[in-house]
This record gives structure tokens, sequence and C-alpha cells, in this order.
């Protein structure tokens, strides 16, 4: 009785639990629609951004494409006004000057036409014409002709031509005295003097010295120096290279040669006054004057030293010096490229040709460190860690290095265009450079002084040899000379 009560409620009991999974079942294929659903907005909503992204980036471009070529066709159209603008400037310049020189030559003839009717006047009035005159002999009768020549202002060179004018103005402007300048002109009238012609008169010699000089001395450009003696440009560059030509042919072999026996014997004493070394016959240095570049073989005259020190391109010569006691060039070598070192400019000088030839036997030339140990050229010791003995050597040829070093300093100091680049041809500058050096030396020998205000300080990069020649013999007799100079208390006390 009691087990068929029971059989309906087991079975209500299995309905209600299909009737929960049914349903929980429905409840997860829900909740996985709606994800679908969600994932579904969500992937469309992205794609949505994309797309609007995209399109704001075309109108952007489309905005940026359009600006730039509204700039392009602004920029073109400003050039073209810009262009347009410069034509009419240039063809109103053409036009101008076309008119200027249509002027000119208008004027010119005139010029020409009265002068020559004055000329006519003053022949037929029988009077002498105050300008350059030409006779022409025709069938016993002469006739005289007016060359008409450009009139120039040479009112400064004709007041410093005046007795009166002060000396201490004409020094300052010639670097010289009055007498040292007629000396000059004196020893140089036979070769510079020119004549009268039938179509000018001659420069005078003490003009054309004084072009010559003045260049020089200043270094100013032949366009200043024409208008300041009143001469054309190129008859300026002709008198200052005829000038040099003739101090380096005339006045050199009298004022710049190497010293005879005598001479030799007081230089040797004077220098072992200075520094007590025995033997010392000069002082020797090296310098570097300032070129344009030049056409050819420019590597080979670049100044590396100086471009590196100045931060400029820079292109030089050499200029070999050996002076005596009183500053005074006794030897020079000029013209080699400003690239070669100290040694290899030595080894190509006549000086070193002459030392090979026995010619500076049992005597010193003193140098720098830029120049080898020979047996005639005495150096400082340029190892590191010096002894006591060969620092006093060193300050000993310090004194003596100081003495060519001064002197080249006054040398570049008188003589500005040695601090300049010039406008004198490559090949025209060793004649320029020996004048210079020759008017050095008549300054020196007259004892005239420079004025202060032209001393520079001079600056040359010495470049250590890279090759020693033999230190034998000649590391010998230095080593007994610096031995010499300290134990017999003749060495100073500087390095200390």
């Amino acid at each position: 009785m009691n087990e068929p009560a029971r059989a309906p409620s087991t079975k209500r009991k299995r309905q209600r639990q299909d009737n929960k999974q049914t349903t929980h079942c429905n409840n997860e294929d829900t909740n996985s629609h709606h994800n679908d659903t969600n994932k579904t907005k969500s992937l469309k909503g992205i794609i949505t951004s994309l797309m609007l992204i995209d399109e704001q980036e075309k109108c952007d471009q489309e905005e940026e494409t359009k600006a730039s070529g509204e700039d392009k066709l602004l920029f073109e159209d400003n050039h073209k006004k810009m262009a347009k603008t410069m034509v009419d400037y240039y063809s109103n310049l053409q036009d101008y000057y076309t008119e200027i020189q249509a002027t000119d030559r208008i004027k010119r003839k005139r010029s020409r036409a009265v002068a020559g009717a004055a000329a006519l006047t003053a022949a037929t009035n029988g009077l002498a014409s105050d300008g350059v005159s030409e006779t022409k002999q025709g069938q016993g009768q002469g006739q005289q002709r007016r060359i008409w020549v450009k009139d120039r202002d040479r009112a400064w060179w004709d007041d410093c031509n005046r007795p009166d004018f002060p000396e201490i103005e004409f020094k300052k402007a010639f670097r010289m005295s009055k007498s040292t300048f007629d000396m000059i002109c004196d020893e140089l009238n036979s070769v510079i003097a020119k004549e009268d012609t039938t179509l000018r008169n001659a420069i005078p010699v003490r003009q054309r010295v004084a072009v010559c000089i003045w260049r020089l001395a200043t270094g100013e450009p032949l366009r200043l120096v024409s208008k300041r003696f009143g001469l054309g440009i190129s008859t300026c560059h002709k008198l200052v290279l005829e000038v040099c030509s003739a101090i380096r042919n005339v006045l050199m072999p009298k004022y710049l040669q190497w010293p005879d026996e005598d001479g030799l014997r007081k230089i040797k004493n004077e220098f072992e006054s200075i520094s007590d070394i025995p033997g010392v016959v000069g002082s020797m240095y090296t310098t570097h004057i300032p070129i344009i570049a030049p056409k050819i073989s420019v590597a080979a005259y670049f100044n590396k030293r100086h471009t590196e020190r100045n931060q400029k391109t820079s292109y030089s010569i050499t200029l070999q010096g050996v002076v005596d006691p009183r500053g005074v060039f006794t030897d020079v070598c000029i013209g080699w490229p400003g690239s070669m070192p100290d040694d290899q400019v030595l080894e190509k000088s006549a000086l070193f040709q002459r030392a090979n030839g026995g010619l500076l036997k049992d005597v010193w030339i003193v140098g720098s460190s830029g120049y080898p140990l020979l047996d005639w050229i005495l150096v400082p010791y340029r190892q590191q860690n010096l002894t006591w003995t060969q620092h006093a050597f060193n300050e000993k040829i310090g004194e003596i290095q100081t003495i060519v070093k001064d002197a080249f300093a006054r040398l570049k100091g008188r003589w500005v265009c040695l601090q300049k680049r010039t406008e004198v041809k490559l090949q025209d500058l060793p004649i320029v450079l020996g004048a210079c050096c020759v008017l050095h030396n008549i300054c020196e020998i007259s004892c005239e002084e420079m004025d202060p205000e032209l001393k520079i300080e001079l600056v040359d990069d010495e470049m250590v040899p890279e090759a020693v020649f033999g230190l034998g013999s000649s590391g010998k007799a230095r080593d007994s000379i610096a031995h010499n100079l300290l134990h017999h208390r003749q060495a100073g006390t500087g390095f200390l």
C-alpha cells in the first residue's frame, strides 16, 4: 500500500529536476547570445571609430595639401615679382652707366678740342706751351704739339718733398730719416733715373724711390698708393718692382753679404761677450710670409700650423735669415713653399751648400729647435728631463736666439707688406722680400730707431725635424760647450 503511494512523488521530483536543467540551459544560451551581441556591437564601434579617424586624416591631408599649394603659389608669385624688380633695377642701372659713359666720351672730346684749340692758338701767337711738347721739322719750319696728360693730385708727395718738411713726419711715413732716404736715392740714381721724352716728363728718382718704400712700409693697395702720389696704378706697380729689383742688384751686394775674415772675427767676439759661447758667427731663424693661394702647387704653399692656429686657411712662403749681433742680415734664403719645415728649407739654401764646401768650418751658427744639430749648427737640447748643464746651455742659446727673433720682428714691423697677403705675383715676391731685407739692414746700420707703435709679436711654429743627423762629434762638441758654461760659472741661473 505504501509503495504505490511514493511513485507519484518520485516522478514529480524528476520532472522538477528536468525543468530546472532545461531552464539552466536556456539561461546559458541566453547569456551566450547576449555576450555575442555585445562583442559584435563593440567590434562595430571600433571599426566605426577607425573609419572616422581615417576620414579625419584624409580631410587633414587635403587641407594641408591645399594650404601647401596656396603657399607655393604665393611664393612663386613673390619670386616672379622680385625677379621682375631685379631685372628692372639692373636694366635701369645699365642705362644709367651707359648714359654716364656717353657723357664722359662727350666731355673727353670737348676737352681734346679745347686743348687742340689752345695749342693751335699758342703756336700761332708764338707762346710757349706749359705742357709736354713735341717738335717736328718739316720743310724748314718747326711745329709744336701739346700732349694731353691726365692731371692728378700730387699735393701729399709735394708736401713731403719740401726741404722744410718735419723730420719726424718724414721718418714716420718712410721708416727712415731724410739723410738715409737721400743716400738710397743717390745709390740708385744711375740705375732707375729716366730721361724726359717728347711725350712726357720723367718721374723723378726721389718720387720713384718714395713710391716703392711707401708701398713696402704701409702695405697699402696700389690704388691708394696711386692717389697719394698722383700716379697711375699700373705706373706705381711698375715702379715698385723696378726699384725693388734695383735695390737687390745694386744695394744687396753692398749691404747684405757674408762677412769677411775681419768681420767674422768681430762677430765672434761680440757673440761670445753676449753668451760666453765661442765661435758663434750668426743666429738663424725661419719665418713665414703670407700669400694669396697660388694657381699652381697650392698644397705645397699650404701653411698647416698657421691655419690650425688661426682657424683660417693660410698660404705662405718662407724667409730664412742669419743675423749678426746687431740684428743685421748676413745671409737670406727666400721663396720656398710654406709647407716645408725649417730643416728642409735649410737643406735647399745656399748657406747649406757653402757649409758642405767647408766655408763654415770651426764656427757655429745658432738655430732653434726646428733645425738639426750639425757640426756647424748649434741647437738647444730638446729631450725631456734635462740636466742642470743642459738647462744652462739652453738658456745661453736662448739669448742668442732672441737677437734674431727681435731682428725679424723689426723687419716685419717696419715693412708692413710682409704681414699682409700682397698683390705681388708669386714669381716677383723674392725680389720684394730681398729688397725689404736690404732696407732693413740699411736702417739697422744707420741706427734708425723704429717707432714703438710698429713693434709686433713674432709668431712662427717651429717643427722639430723628424730625422736627427749625426749626433756623434756634434753632440760631443755641444756637451763640451755646455759643461764649460756651467762649471766655469759662465751660465746663468734663470732655469732654476
